[in-house]
């Protein structure tokens, strides 16, 4: 939705029309107390929105060293190095290729009556004697995990070590059928009972996972709590942003994200590490769910929604509330020319259901625009879950690792706040998904260990800024009529990309390389087909499919905002001044369970 900004006249003067919600906002309040108060409580919803995505890492992990158990040797007072030099044959050739490997087989044993030998005083193995594969399960060295996880207790390794991933491909096929259900009740009943709704479930599976014994079990509890995913965070994250000015949101948006993201992800390592049991630790994750159970009491309905629903008198309540608690005074002609805009803005939204997703599809451009969005979508997600993924790889401490890869959310938050308004999206996500790539094939040239993890490190700092550009790229660049479904379907079909990521780290089972070597052809790949996109900064949104289809038309390739000399001399679809960050302008009361 186009903003206008006219002018009518009061008796003291002259003020700008309101015509969309954002400009009532300058009254009631931008970035004063209340919008603080919400920004200080996403705090435990984004702890919540990192835990569930990345605390299955930690309730899965298998150390690198584990071996055959051989119960003939438990009786005789042996080391665990003496067991394995006696029972265990040298790694094969294909096992020593794999990133982390072993010079000792971490699924084979020897073949031969261990009780006689040990009476006959051999302690060595003879490379000669036969073998077979482990028979009695696995003994594992918990130096640098020092707890036993699911998959431990389960033996998820050798032929059976892709069910880690399996399960955490359970998890986002939730994802999606809770994307479903959760927006149906977002749209339907209110953001807030959705949210509630969402932690509720997430908080009663993830306690659930406890108690889990089987595999069968573990994939259907992670499946439950997999539904409450993104919501758990996106539908608060939303209403503090349209809450917020248009000038402040590039800021809000992405310094709530990177602190609180970064700070959560960061801390969740030695949490998992100072628990050291992963049965509590999947309950203690859960706890600041419960915030959601007061969420009614503390949390503002959205405005927007209020507003979209045909309750205009309680959005103006919400308003003349913030306003209070502003220390705002707000004159009755503005609530009520409010009022009557909101009226007209909703015929004008009725006239814009008769379209569908299908739509997007009907102009070849706008089509072709869509499936390179799409694409964006699921190689940024590849990519950020392949980085993810593969930290367990590349170091024996992933607790560390781990840690320091997720504080790169903070300077990349830093980065957009300071620069995206300047830059541009294209540009930008470009350079950072380029730097991705560069850094992946430096960190398989690089010596195994700290140079390894530290290219690794800057290489997901690239991924982080693309994923925060990309959150809110397509909510720019599709028309307003079928904005809000055309981003549900971009990030449902990126779980996907989700379900796919965590089998990226098999490549190495080929070659160790393989895994960073894929993730920089796929980064370098993500990076080009940026270029291919329009940059949406100081433009004004495509409001019907046809300017959808002519968006970024007058464009030069070559354009970058921040360099004086390539500036854009066409002005008709330059964004009116005073705007900041338009993937919130207009579209917000729509975009309410999908990430921006």
């Amino acid at each position: 939705m186009t903003v206008m900004v006219e002018s009518v006249k009061v008796e003291e003067g002259e003020r700008p029309k309101i015509m969309a919600f954002d400009d009532i906002l300058p009254y009631v309040g931008e970035a004063s107390r209340y919008q603080w108060f919400l920004f200080f409580l996403l705090l435990p919803f984004t702890f919540v929105y990192a835990f569930l995505y990345f605390t299955q890492f930690f309730i899965t992990l298998v150390p690198n060293e584990h071996w055959c158990n051989v119960p003939d040797l438990n009786g005789w007072n042996l080391t665990d190095h003496e067991k394995i030099t006696l029972s265990i044959p040298p790694a094969s050739r294909e096992e020593l290729k794999v990133e982390g490997a072993t010079a000792f087989s971490r699924c084979n044993m020897y073949d031969v009556n261990y009780r006689e030998i040990l009476k006959n005083g051999t302690r060595i193995a003879d490379h000669s004697w036969p073998i077979k594969t482990c028979q009695h399960g696995w003994s594992f060295n918990h130096t640098m995990i020092p707890y036993k996880s699911i998959a431990v207790e389960l033996e998820w390794v050798c032929d059976r070590a892709f069910l880690g991933s399996a399960a955490q491909s359970a998890f986002f096929v939730g994802s999606i059928l809770g994307g479903l259900i959760f927006g149906y009740i977002a749209d339907h009943y209110g953001r807030i009972p959705a949210l509630v709704a969402c932690n509720s479930v997430g908080f009663v599976a993830s306690v659930a996972t406890a108690f889990c014994n089987s595999f069968w079990s573990f994939c259907l509890a992670r499946m439950v709590v997999g539904t409450s995913f993104d919501n758990c965070f996106n539908v608060l994250f939303i209403i503090v942003i349209e809450y917020v000015g248009p000038k402040y949101r590039t800021l809000v948006a992405n310094m709530s994200f990177g602190l609180y993201f970064a700070g959560a992800a960061s801390l969740l390592p030695w949490i998992a590490y100072w628990i050291a049991n992963w049965r509590i630790l999947s309950i203690v994750t859960a706890c600041p769910m419960v915030v959601a159970f007061v969420g009614p009491w503390i949390v503002p309905e959205s405005a927007r929604w209020y507003i979209t629903s045909g309750k205009i008198d309680k959005a103006i309540d919400m308003l003349k509330k913030f306003a209070k608690v502003n220390g705002k005074d707000v004159k009755k002609e503005v609530f009520d020319e409010f009022e009557k805009s909101c009226k007209s803005m909703i015929e004008k939204d009725q006239s814009h259901n008769q379209y569908t997703v299908l739509d997007l599809f009907k102009f070849p451009r706008l089509a072709r625009i869509t499936i390179m969005l799409i694409i964006y979508w699921l190689l940024m997600v590849w990519v950020f879950d392949g980085h993810v993924w593969n930290m367990k790889l590349l170091d024996p401490d992933v607790f560390t690792s781990f840690s320091l890869a997720s504080l790169t959310e903070l300077p990349a938050a830093v980065l957009l706040a300071l620069f995206l308004d300047r830059w541009g999206r294209r540009w930008m996500g470009f350079a950072s998904m380029f730097l991705c790539g560069i850094f992946s094939f430096i960190a398989v040239a690089t010596p195994p260990g700290a140079p390894t993890v530290a290219m690794a490190i800057i290489a997901r700092l690239g991924v982080n800024i693309a994923a925060n550009i990309g959150f809110q790229y397509a909510a720019e660049m599709l028309p307003t009529v079928v904005r809000a479904q055309g981003v549900s379907l971009i990030h449902i079909i990126g779980y996907l990309a989700h379900i796919m990521g965590p089998y990226i780290i098999y490549l190495a089972d080929i070659d160790a390389s393989l895994p960073l070597v894929a993730l920089g052809l796929l980064s370098f790949v993500h990076a080009f087909l940026t270029l291919g996109l329009p940059e949406t900064l100081n433009q004004d949104l495509p409001e019907t499919l046809q300017e959808g289809n002519d968006f970024g038309k007058d464009q030069s390739f070559w354009w970058i905002p921040c360099v004086a000399s390539s500036q854009m001399t066409k002005k008709s679809l330059r964004k009116k001044k005073g705007l900041s960050n338009p993937a919130f302008v207009g579209s917000v009361q729509k975009i309410d369970c999908t990430r921006l």
